[in-house]
Protein backbone atom coordinates (compact mmCIF):
# COMPACT_ATOMS: atom_id res chain seq x y z
CA UNK A 1 0.00 0.00 0.00
CA UNK A 2 3.02 2.01 0.66
CA UNK A 3 4.33 2.15 -2.77
CA UNK A 4 0.89 2.91 -4.27
CA UNK A 5 0.38 5.56 -2.16
CA UNK A 6 3.61 7.16 -3.27
CA UNK A 7 2.81 6.67 -6.90
CA UNK A 8 -0.97 8.48 -6.29
CA UNK A 9 1.19 11.60 -4.98
CA UNK A 10 3.70 11.10 -8.23
CA UNK A 11 0.72 11.11 -10.11
CA UNK A 12 -0.73 14.22 -7.98
CA UNK A 13 2.50 16.33 -8.85
CA UNK A 14 3.14 15.87 -12.10
CA UNK A 15 -0.58 16.16 -13.45
CA UNK A 16 -1.01 19.57 -10.48
CA UNK A 17 -4.55 17.24 -8.99
CA UNK A 18 -5.68 17.89 -5.80
CA UNK A 19 -7.96 14.68 -4.24
CA UNK A 20 -11.07 15.82 -2.30
CA UNK A 21 -12.16 12.90 0.31
CA UNK A 22 -15.65 13.04 1.87
CA UNK A 23 -15.44 11.83 5.66
CA UNK A 24 -17.42 8.78 4.94
CA UNK A 25 -15.07 7.20 2.64
CA UNK A 26 -12.75 4.43 3.74
CA UNK A 27 -10.38 5.63 5.81
CA UNK A 28 -7.07 4.25 3.85
CA UNK A 29 -8.01 7.26 1.41
CA UNK A 30 -7.20 10.11 3.67
CA UNK A 31 -3.08 8.86 3.12
CA UNK A 32 -3.41 10.69 -0.05
CA UNK A 33 -6.32 13.56 0.11
CA UNK A 34 -5.14 16.82 0.20
CA UNK A 35 -9.01 17.89 2.05
CA UNK A 36 -11.10 15.57 4.26
CA UNK A 37 -14.30 16.49 5.62
CA UNK A 38 -18.00 16.97 5.17
CA UNK A 39 -19.78 18.36 2.05
CA UNK A 40 -19.76 21.83 2.90
CA UNK A 41 -15.84 22.56 3.55
CA UNK A 42 -14.49 20.38 0.33
CA UNK A 43 -17.88 22.65 -1.68
CA UNK A 44 -15.69 25.48 -0.51
CA UNK A 45 -11.95 23.88 -1.40
CA UNK A 46 -13.06 23.25 -4.70
CA UNK A 47 -14.10 26.21 -5.01
CA UNK A 48 -10.62 27.50 -3.98
CA UNK A 49 -8.11 24.74 -5.88
CA UNK A 50 -6.06 25.94 -8.57
CA UNK A 51 -5.57 22.29 -9.41
CA UNK A 52 -5.74 21.17 -13.07
CA UNK A 53 -7.75 18.08 -12.26
CA UNK A 54 -9.88 16.78 -9.01
CA UNK A 55 -10.72 13.31 -7.97
CA UNK A 56 -13.42 13.30 -5.91
CA UNK A 57 -13.44 10.32 -3.67
CA UNK A 58 -17.00 11.16 -2.71
CA UNK A 59 -20.19 10.62 -4.41
CA UNK A 60 -21.63 11.69 -7.93
CA UNK A 61 -23.48 14.42 -6.76
CA UNK A 62 -20.57 15.77 -4.83
CA UNK A 63 -18.04 15.37 -8.05
CA UNK A 64 -21.04 17.30 -10.23
CA UNK A 65 -21.12 20.18 -7.99
CA UNK A 66 -16.64 20.47 -7.88
CA UNK A 67 -17.40 20.08 -11.39
CA UNK A 68 -19.88 23.07 -11.45
CA UNK A 69 -17.85 25.16 -9.20
CA UNK A 70 -14.53 24.66 -11.08
CA UNK A 71 -16.61 24.73 -15.40
CA UNK A 72 -12.41 24.54 -16.94
CA UNK A 73 -11.09 21.38 -14.60
CA UNK A 74 -11.07 18.05 -15.17
CA UNK A 75 -13.42 16.27 -12.27
CA UNK A 76 -12.65 12.80 -12.10
CA UNK A 77 -14.96 10.11 -9.86
CA UNK A 78 -12.96 6.96 -9.51
CA UNK A 79 -15.69 4.98 -9.68
CA UNK A 80 -18.95 5.83 -11.43
CA UNK A 81 -21.19 3.52 -9.28
CA UNK A 82 -20.67 5.94 -6.45
CA UNK A 83 -23.95 7.27 -6.07
CA UNK A 84 -26.42 8.72 -3.72
CA UNK A 85 -29.94 7.03 -3.13
CA UNK A 86 -31.31 9.98 -1.61
CA UNK A 87 -30.80 12.28 -4.41
CA UNK A 88 -31.97 9.87 -6.80
CA UNK A 89 -35.49 10.35 -4.95
CA UNK A 90 -36.10 13.42 -6.64
CA UNK A 91 -35.42 14.64 -10.47
CA UNK A 92 -36.65 17.23 -12.00
CA UNK A 93 -40.01 16.29 -12.72
CA UNK A 94 -40.65 15.00 -9.37
CA UNK A 95 -39.28 18.67 -8.33
CA UNK A 96 -41.27 20.73 -10.50
CA UNK A 97 -44.51 19.16 -9.02
CA UNK A 98 -43.34 19.49 -5.77
CA UNK A 99 -43.18 23.22 -6.78
CA UNK A 100 -46.04 23.42 -8.07
CA UNK A 101 -48.12 22.86 -5.19
CA UNK A 102 -46.65 24.99 -3.38
CA UNK A 103 -46.61 28.25 -5.54
CA UNK A 104 -43.89 31.35 -4.93
CA UNK A 105 -42.24 29.76 -1.65
CA UNK A 106 -38.36 29.50 -1.40
CA UNK A 107 -37.02 26.14 -2.43
CA UNK A 108 -34.05 24.85 -1.00
CA UNK A 109 -32.43 21.79 -2.03
CA UNK A 110 -29.74 20.31 0.04
CA UNK A 111 -26.21 19.41 -1.88
CA UNK A 112 -27.01 15.74 -2.09
CA UNK A 113 -29.34 16.33 -5.26
CA UNK A 114 -28.53 16.04 -8.82
CA UNK A 115 -27.10 19.40 -10.92
CA UNK A 116 -30.64 19.31 -12.75
CA UNK A 117 -32.51 19.72 -9.18
CA UNK A 118 -29.71 22.62 -8.44
CA UNK A 119 -30.64 24.62 -11.26
CA UNK A 120 -34.51 24.57 -10.08
CA UNK A 121 -33.71 25.87 -6.69
CA UNK A 122 -33.40 29.28 -5.12
CA UNK A 123 -30.37 27.59 -2.83
CA UNK A 124 -28.42 24.63 -1.91
CA UNK A 125 -27.32 24.11 1.61
CA UNK A 126 -25.44 20.93 3.72
CA UNK A 127 -26.12 19.60 7.38
CA UNK A 128 -23.28 22.52 8.20
CA UNK A 129 -25.37 24.96 7.10
CA UNK A 130 -28.58 24.47 6.66
CA UNK A 131 -30.20 26.42 9.41
CA UNK A 132 -27.95 29.03 8.45
CA UNK A 133 -29.51 28.79 4.95
CA UNK A 134 -33.08 28.33 6.06
CA UNK A 135 -32.42 31.46 8.41
CA UNK A 136 -31.45 33.74 5.99
CA UNK A 137 -34.42 33.62 3.51
CA UNK A 138 -36.58 35.59 6.30
CA UNK A 139 -39.38 33.33 5.08
CA UNK A 140 -43.00 32.02 6.75
CA UNK A 141 -42.29 29.05 4.53
CA UNK A 142 -39.69 27.08 3.33
CA UNK A 143 -39.78 24.42 0.32
CA UNK A 144 -37.17 22.06 1.44
CA UNK A 145 -35.71 18.53 -0.53
CA UNK A 146 -35.05 16.16 -1.01
CA UNK A 147 -34.45 15.31 2.86
CA UNK A 148 -37.38 15.47 4.66
CA UNK A 149 -35.63 14.82 8.27
CA UNK A 150 -32.98 17.20 7.89
CA UNK A 151 -36.18 19.38 6.78
CA UNK A 152 -38.03 19.05 9.82
CA UNK A 153 -35.23 19.17 11.76
CA UNK A 154 -34.05 22.79 10.63
CA UNK A 155 -37.92 23.40 11.48
CA UNK A 156 -37.54 22.38 14.91
CA UNK A 157 -34.34 24.40 15.33
CA UNK A 158 -35.71 27.53 14.04
CA UNK A 159 -38.96 28.13 14.95
CA UNK A 160 -40.07 30.48 12.95
CA UNK A 161 -40.36 29.24 9.71
CA UNK A 162 -42.83 25.87 8.47
CA UNK A 163 -40.46 23.99 6.34
CA UNK A 164 -42.37 22.12 3.92
CA UNK A 165 -40.71 19.29 3.26
CA UNK A 166 -40.10 16.63 0.13
CA UNK A 167 -40.71 13.12 1.77
CA UNK A 168 -36.67 11.65 0.52
CA UNK A 169 -34.60 10.13 3.33
CA UNK A 170 -30.91 8.61 3.73
CA UNK A 171 -31.77 4.84 4.06
CA UNK A 172 -28.15 4.34 5.77
CA UNK A 173 -29.10 7.24 8.54
CA UNK A 174 -32.59 5.44 8.70
CA UNK A 175 -31.47 1.89 9.45
CA UNK A 176 -30.77 3.76 13.32
CA UNK A 177 -34.27 3.34 15.53
CA UNK A 178 -35.03 4.87 18.59
CA UNK A 179 -34.82 1.97 20.51
CA UNK A 180 -30.98 1.46 19.60
CA UNK A 181 -30.02 4.62 21.04
CA UNK A 182 -32.00 3.23 24.55
CA UNK A 183 -29.68 0.15 24.37
CA UNK A 184 -26.86 2.14 23.72
CA UNK A 185 -27.49 4.01 27.31
CA UNK A 186 -28.24 1.35 29.06
CA UNK A 187 -24.72 -0.19 28.08
CA UNK A 188 -22.80 3.32 28.13
CA UNK A 189 -24.14 5.38 30.56
CA UNK A 190 -22.00 7.35 30.62
CA UNK A 191 -21.25 8.07 26.75
CA UNK A 192 -22.75 11.08 24.80
CA UNK A 193 -25.25 10.11 22.07
CA UNK A 194 -24.07 12.22 18.88
CA UNK A 195 -26.90 11.96 16.04
CA UNK A 196 -27.08 13.67 12.59
CA UNK A 197 -29.77 15.38 11.74
CA UNK A 198 -30.67 12.69 8.37
CA UNK A 199 -31.93 10.62 11.21
CA UNK A 200 -35.25 9.79 12.26
CA UNK A 201 -36.69 12.80 14.39
CA UNK A 202 -37.42 10.28 16.88
CA UNK A 203 -33.83 9.68 17.00
CA UNK A 204 -32.66 12.84 17.30
CA UNK A 205 -35.11 13.77 20.08
CA UNK A 206 -32.35 10.81 22.31
CA UNK A 207 -29.53 12.65 21.29
CA UNK A 208 -27.41 14.75 23.40
CA UNK A 209 -26.48 16.77 20.33
CA UNK A 210 -27.40 16.62 16.77
CA UNK A 211 -25.38 18.07 13.78
CA UNK A 212 -23.46 17.48 10.75
CA UNK A 213 -20.79 15.18 10.25
CA UNK A 214 -18.19 18.36 11.00
CA UNK A 215 -20.55 19.37 13.44
CA UNK A 216 -20.23 15.75 15.36
CA UNK A 217 -16.61 15.44 15.05
CA UNK A 218 -16.34 18.88 16.35
CA UNK A 219 -18.05 18.19 19.29
CA UNK A 220 -16.39 14.71 20.33
CA UNK A 221 -12.80 16.38 20.36
CA UNK A 222 -13.90 19.24 22.02
CA UNK A 223 -16.08 17.71 25.00
CA UNK A 224 -14.60 16.69 28.24
CA UNK A 225 -16.29 13.21 27.71
CA UNK A 226 -14.54 10.27 27.29
CA UNK A 227 -17.10 7.98 25.56
CA UNK A 228 -19.28 8.74 22.77
CA UNK A 229 -22.22 6.85 20.69
CA UNK A 230 -21.94 7.99 17.36
CA UNK A 231 -25.16 7.52 15.03
CA UNK A 232 -24.00 8.24 12.07
CA UNK A 233 -21.49 6.25 8.94
CA UNK A 234 -19.16 4.11 10.68
CA UNK A 235 -16.41 6.13 8.35
CA UNK A 236 -16.95 9.33 11.27
CA UNK A 237 -15.92 6.49 13.87
CA UNK A 238 -13.16 5.00 11.77
CA UNK A 239 -11.82 8.48 11.85
CA UNK A 240 -12.27 9.77 15.48
CA UNK A 241 -11.23 6.24 17.01
CA UNK A 242 -7.75 6.49 14.46
CA UNK A 243 -6.99 10.23 15.61
CA UNK A 244 -8.17 10.62 19.35
CA UNK A 245 -7.11 6.81 20.79
CA UNK A 246 -7.94 8.28 24.33
CA UNK A 247 -11.46 8.49 23.85
CA UNK A 248 -13.76 5.90 22.99
CA UNK A 249 -16.07 6.23 20.16
CA UNK A 250 -19.10 3.46 19.52
CA UNK A 251 -20.72 3.21 16.07
CA UNK A 252 -24.40 2.84 17.32
CA UNK A 253 -25.28 -0.31 14.81
CA UNK A 254 -22.45 -1.90 12.85
CA UNK A 255 -24.61 -1.68 9.48
CA UNK A 256 -24.44 2.03 9.66
CA UNK A 257 -22.32 1.87 6.35
CA UNK A 258 -23.26 3.66 3.20
CA UNK A 259 -22.13 1.77 0.54
CA UNK A 260 -22.03 4.20 -1.84
CA UNK A 261 -19.60 5.97 0.10
CA UNK A 262 -17.19 2.97 0.62
CA UNK A 263 -16.83 2.05 -3.24
CA UNK A 264 -13.17 3.79 -3.60
CA UNK A 265 -10.12 1.88 -3.57
CA UNK A 266 -6.42 3.59 -3.69
CA UNK A 267 -6.54 1.37 -6.64
CA UNK A 268 -9.15 3.50 -8.57
CA UNK A 269 -7.96 6.32 -7.20
CA UNK A 270 -4.52 5.62 -9.08
CA UNK A 271 -6.24 4.55 -12.11
CA UNK A 272 -8.49 7.52 -12.15
CA UNK A 273 -5.32 9.80 -12.22
CA UNK A 274 -2.99 7.57 -14.30
CA UNK A 275 -5.67 7.40 -17.18
CA UNK A 276 -7.85 10.35 -16.17
CA UNK A 277 -10.96 8.29 -16.40
CA UNK A 278 -14.42 8.75 -15.15
CA UNK A 279 -14.64 12.46 -16.03
CA UNK A 280 -17.69 13.87 -15.03
CA UNK A 281 -19.53 16.74 -17.21
CA UNK A 282 -22.36 18.60 -16.68
CA UNK A 283 -25.13 20.50 -19.42
CA UNK A 284 -23.58 24.29 -19.17
CA UNK A 285 -27.08 25.89 -19.22
CA UNK A 286 -27.84 23.58 -16.13
CA UNK A 287 -24.40 24.26 -14.88
CA UNK A 288 -24.77 27.71 -15.14
CA UNK A 289 -28.48 27.91 -13.24
CA UNK A 290 -26.93 24.67 -10.67
CA UNK A 291 -23.90 27.73 -9.92
CA UNK A 292 -25.83 30.35 -8.81
CA UNK A 293 -27.72 27.76 -6.22
CA UNK A 294 -24.71 26.99 -5.27
CA UNK A 295 -22.53 30.43 -4.82
CA UNK A 296 -25.61 31.86 -2.81
CA UNK A 297 -25.80 29.14 -0.35
CA UNK A 298 -21.49 29.41 -0.29
CA UNK A 299 -22.18 33.22 0.02
CA UNK A 300 -24.70 33.19 2.54
CA UNK A 301 -21.82 30.91 4.99
CA UNK A 302 -18.99 33.34 5.31
CA UNK A 303 -21.71 35.52 6.71
CA UNK A 304 -21.06 36.13 10.23
CA UNK A 305 -17.75 34.64 10.36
Amino acid sequence: MKELIEQIKKLKEDKNAVILAHCYQNAEIDEVADYVGDSLYLSQMAAKTNADIIVFAGVFFMAQTAKILNPSKKVLLPRLESGCLMADMVNLEQLREFKSKNPGIPTVCYINSTAEVKSECDICCTSSNALKIVGSLNAEKVLFLPDTYLGKWVEAQLGTTTVITYPGFCPTHLRIKPEDIIEARKKYPDAKVLAHPECHKSVTDLADFTGSTTGIMDYAIKSDAKQFIIATEKGVVDRLKRDYPEKEFILIKDNIVCQNMKWHTLEDIYNALKYEQHEIKVDSQIAQKALTCIDRMLEVSKQGK
